[in-house]
């Protein structure tokens, strides 16, 4: 599913940037590097929703603490990623332009957190 989104992702950002040949040169391979380091993030989320699913009907406190923070890691390593290549995008690019690319990659990461937000039940918890 990743890499079909991938590649789905990759042709919507092409058409959403409208980049000149020029910018289009040195903005690829950012573009490349950026993802790699985003996939890595993105495991991060991965391995805590299959935590969750995992220990969904028995979890503990400690579980769903453990659970909490790993997430808010996750989130904070998504931020300091976006807050690094945005100056390396800026670099190279019209600011215009970055806004535009970060704003492409917030809208596709609300869509996914709103699946999500439906398909992921909440957490009942025990009861003691």
């Amino acid at each position: 599913t990743r890499s079909v989104l991938k590649k789905e992702k990759k042709l919507a950002v092409m058409e959403a940037m409208q980049l000149t040949d020029k910018e289009g040169e040195v903005f690829w391979p950012l573009y490349e590097e950026y993802n790699s380091e985003l996939y890595k993030v993105q495991n991060k989320r991965v391995a805590v929703i299959k935590e969750y699913a995992k220990n969904f009907k028995t979890m503990t406190d400690e579980e769903a603490d453990k659970l909490w923070v790993d997430f808010m890691k996750f989130r904070d390593d998504l931020l300091n990623l976006q807050e690094e290549y945005f100056e390396k995008f800026k670099e190279i690019l019209p600011v215009v332009k970055v806004v535009r690319y970060f704003q492409f990659e917030n809208k596709i990461d609300t869509h996914i957190n709103a699946k999500m937000a439906v398909d992921i039940p909440l957490l009942k918890g025990l009861t003691k």
